[in-house]
Parts: C-alpha cells; sequence; structure tokens
C-alpha cells in the first residue's frame, strides 16, 4: 500500500465510519459500504457516495471499474493510519504524554476491569516484545 495521505485528523467521524467498511472488507462498493452502514443509522446512500468521492480526492481511497462498478480499496492500512491519528491526538490532547493518555483511561468510570486487565497484559506484552528486540 502507499503512503498515508493528507492528514489522518482531516477524517470524520462519517468519512471514519465509510473507511472502517472498507478496511474489514478490503474493497467494496458504494451499495456494500450503504448497506453495511445503514443498519447502525439512517442514511442516504448519495450521502455515502459522496463522503466515498471526497475521500477519494482527497488521497484515501482508490478504485477499479468492473465494468460499470467502482470497487473501493483504501490506500493505506487501518493499523498505520489510526496509530498515525493516535499520535496526533495524543501530541495535541495530551502534550506529547502517552501517559497522560493511559491515565484517562484508566480513570474513566467506563473502564470494566476486564478492559483494564487487557490493557495491563497489552503493556506487558509490549515490554517483553521490546527487551526481545534488544
Amino acid at each position: 500500500m502507499k503512503k498515508l495521505p493528507v492528514s489522518p485528523k482531516a477524517l470524520t467521524k462519517a468519512q471514519l465510519a465509510v473507511m472502517n467498511v472498507i478496511w474489514a472488507r478490503g474493497e467494496a462498493t458504494t451499495t456494500e459500504v450503504w448497506e453495511a452502514l445503514r443498519v447502525r443509522r439512517r442514511l442516504a446512500r448519495n450521502t455515502v457516495q459522496t463522503t466515498i468521492t471526497r475521500l477519494e480526492d482527497k488521497g484515501w481511497l482508490s478504485h477499479r471499474e468492473i465494468g460499470r462498478t467502482f470497487l473501493y480499496r483504501a490506500v493505506a492500512p487501518r493499523a498505520a493510519t489510526l496509530g498515525r491519528m493516535m499520535r496526533q491526538f495524543v501530541e495535541t490532547a495530551f502534550d506529547g504524554s502517552a501517559e497522560g493518555l493511559v491515565m484517562a483511561l484508566l480513570q474513566d468510570p467506563g473502564l470494566s476491569s476486564d478492559e483494564a486487565r487487557r490493557i495491563r497484559n497489552l503493556i506487558d506484552k509490549a515490554e517483553k516484545d521490546r527487551r526481545e528486540q534488544v
């Protein structure tokens, strides 16, 4: 896949919802994206088409044609895009402090014990992986 396009902060909530459908499927038509999204909320197909067109214009999506059908695919992988968005969020909201982000998550009253345990396990695994790389 190509280098990340534009700036991830340019993705709106609606654009990210479209991107998530396309990342999950690998590639999709406008109708497939619309059908996946309208399960959660009422949404016009034209709105999805406009969102997809804007994402392609900004460099987030590309397409290939099969007959008269356009199949859209993401230009950059989900993990790379979300990682970059997260780094920008940490820089902006927490003055670059990943610790600040984790503390905010841990202090959230909505965080369940299971989620806290999974976060702890992820941190332990990341530390172990770093030690093994050295």
